[in-house]
């Protein structure tokens, strides 16, 4: 059964995203990344996570400034969400923000999804 409190707060957290969260939502959502359906906020135990998909088992986070002073709860959380069969994929506000690129593709390489290398015009041969 889902925690009432947590469902409403992830419900808020929703409704007011950072920046960094809205643009990866709009690079993650619809299966726009790979076909892979994310969910935003998403109760997993006794956590909200920024964003998760259930096939690959990953929960992607963004660290915002924040995050700085808490590398043992992050931790520990991590380590639940890997107990429950979740590879974690953490980013910073900055990666998202500068380098929306790298960001998505070390999540498709972490699904198993890494893009095909692209092929010279020329052909091989080239």
């Amino acid at each position: 059964m889902r925690d009432p409190v947590l469902t409403a707060h992830a419900r808020t957290m929703r409704k007011a995203p950072t920046e960094p969260e809205q643009r990866l939502w709009l690079a993650l959502r619809a299966e726009r990344l790979g076909g892979l359906k994310f969910r935003r906020q998403k109760v997993i135990g006794p956590f909200i996570v920024d964003f998760a998909v259930r096939n690959p088992m990953l929960v992607v986070e963004i660290d915002g400034d924040s995050h700085g002073h808490q590398e043992i709860y992050d931790e520990r959380r991590s380590a639940f969400l890997r107990e429950c069969g979740y590879r974690v994929l953490r980013f910073t506000n900055q990666d998202v923000m500068t380098n929306m690129e790298s960001v998505l593709m070390r999540i498709l390489e972490t699904a198993g999804l890494a893009p095909l290398p692209t092929l010279c015009p020329e052909g091989e041969r080239a």
